[in-house]
């Protein structure tokens, strides 16, 4: 199975994003979050800057709404040409519902659990999602340690997954850095976001190249 490094440019340099997302090209995907300041207390971006992060981007976008009612507002997102759309279990009316509407437009769809959400109530509507993302932070700001109490959840998506046959990506979000990632691989992700340990250097290509070493030999 392909370990997936998903860098966040919730670490990159805003005044100079255009150069940072080009410095990540060797990644699957950038992971750009956006909070509304509502659920989650921090503020990022909205549409219109996500819709120019697509037109510049070299690697397709991997969309992560920390934002309340994504019912009303993930659509929109999957019409801007992202590749994927993940909303938060806990914000949402009718989950099934939005990543119908994702897979309409012709995005992936993902949902995304906090540290402290129980996953057993969405194992039966797994087939619904393309991803399922199990934050290893809360959600909210970068830079925070890896919640290592999380492995276990991600270890019954990833018995589920399995057991059923299905094609669904395991996302984790949150502190992964060489050390962490293996942990996380080894529990079952295949798909890692990736922020300060990407763009704490001048070698971004080199720190995705270290995390996709570092993952690779636990990877289902």
């Amino acid at each position: 199975m392909p370990v997936r490094i998903n860098p966040s440019i919730l670490a990159a340099d805003f005044v100079n994003l255009e150069r940072d997302i080009a410095r990540i090209d060797s990644a699957d995907l950038v992971h750009v979050d956006v909070m509304d300041n509502h659920f989650v207390p921090n503020l990022t971006f909205g549409p219109q800057m996500v819709g120019r992060i697509q037109d510049v981007s070299p690697i397709p976008l991997d969309v992560h709404l920390m934002i309340e009612d994504p019912d009303r507002w993930a659509p929109g997102y999957a019409e801007l040409g992202a590749y994927s759309v993940t909303f938060h279990a806990e914000a949402a009316a009718d989950a099934v519902g939005v990543a119908r509407r994702l897979r309409e437009i012709g995005s992936r769809a993902g949902l995304a659990v906090k540290p402290g959400t129980p996953i057993e109530p969405y194992l039966e509507l797994l087939s619904e999602f393309d991803q399922i993302l199990v934050m290893t932070v809360e959600p909210g700001f970068g830079g925070q340690s890896f919640i290592e109490s999380v492995m276990p959840k991600l270890a019954t998506l990833s018995r589920e997954v399995r057991r059923r046959g299905l094609d669904v990506w395991l996302q984790v979000d949150g502190g992964v850095d060489v050390r962490s990632i293996a942990i996380a691989a080894a529990a079952g992700a295949d798909t890692f976001v990736a922020g300060s340990s990407v763009f704490n250097s001048d070698d971004a290509a080199g720190n995705i190249a270290a995390l996709r070493a570092a993952a690779a030999p636990h990877v289902h």
